[in-house]
């Protein structure tokens, strides 16, 4: 295998991702070398790209950006244990010291020392990727490249909307971004009564209409209040 491959790079403090030739990343023997096949973009990476203020002053520059991806096991170092070279992976995009207070404690989410693939270590817009064996996660056969990409902000709506016991409840969801429909969708799965969604853009609203959420709300345009009456609510939304 080559030690060089394409990526795209945050190569300079301004506007802008330059594709480039960067070494691909070295691994150790906890670690697990990707080649990446498909990789999705964040608003994070929109951030980066535009390099905002939050941008400036967190990413080291250069940095191999991106973090939403997929792609197969092309090397597993000496001591990988649960994975082998062709496995089809994603991969958990925070990087937890493991000896820290938190994570000690098992709130490895509240690490001090997490580093963020593709904001503080080289990322997935590259053609390899690296990642602790700890951070790969395995793709079941039925799920194809595309959706296997967006495990990291499918996740996301997951998590927050199973955080809560929608069954029977009614549900809002204000904003209707890709995680805020994920999430509106997983609540209609889950049980809940109403799930309504709000937003103001007209492309989201659209969206949010094509995937089957029942009651989508232009806000700037309707009043809330009207929206529950006409849906039949009396009390307000449980979550």
């Amino acid at each position: 295998m080559t030690n060089m491959m394409k990526a795209l790079v945050k190569s300079k403090p301004e506007e802008g991702l330059w594709m480039e030739r960067v070494p691909v990343p070295e691994i150790g023997p906890n670690d697990v070398l990707i080649k990446v096949k498909k990789s999705a973009i964040c608003g994070t990476d929109v951030h980066i790209w535009n390099w905002d203020q939050w941008a400036q002053k967190t990413i080291p520059v250069p940095m191999v950006v991106g973090h939403e991806f997929m792609g197969e096991i092309a090397e597993v170092g000496s001591a990988v244990t649960k994975y082998h070279v062709g496995e089809r992976v994603s991969g958990e995009g925070h990087i937890v010291c493991g000896k820290c207070r938190n994570c000690r404690a098992g709130r490895g989410h509240l690490c001090r020392n997490t580093l963020g693939v593709g904001v503080n270590r080289p990322g997935s817009f590259g053609e390899f990727v690296c990642l602790p064996e700890y951070n790969v996660v395995p793709i079941p056969e039925d799920v194809p490249d595309e959706i296997a990409a967006i495990f990291d902000p499918f996740g996301n709506a997951v998590h927050t909307a199973l955080s809560f016991d929608l069954v029977g409840e009614d549900v809002l969801v204000t904003g209707a971004g890709p995680i805020g429909i994920m999430g509106a969708l997983v609540a209609k799965r889950s049980g809940a009564r109403k799930v309504v969604i709000t937003d103001i853009n007209p492309t989201r609203l659209a969206l949010a209409k094509s995937v089957g959420i029942d009651h989508v709300v232009d806000a700037s345009k309707e009043n809330l209040a009207d929206v529950m009456k006409a849906i039949g609510m009396t009390e307000g939304f449980d979550v």
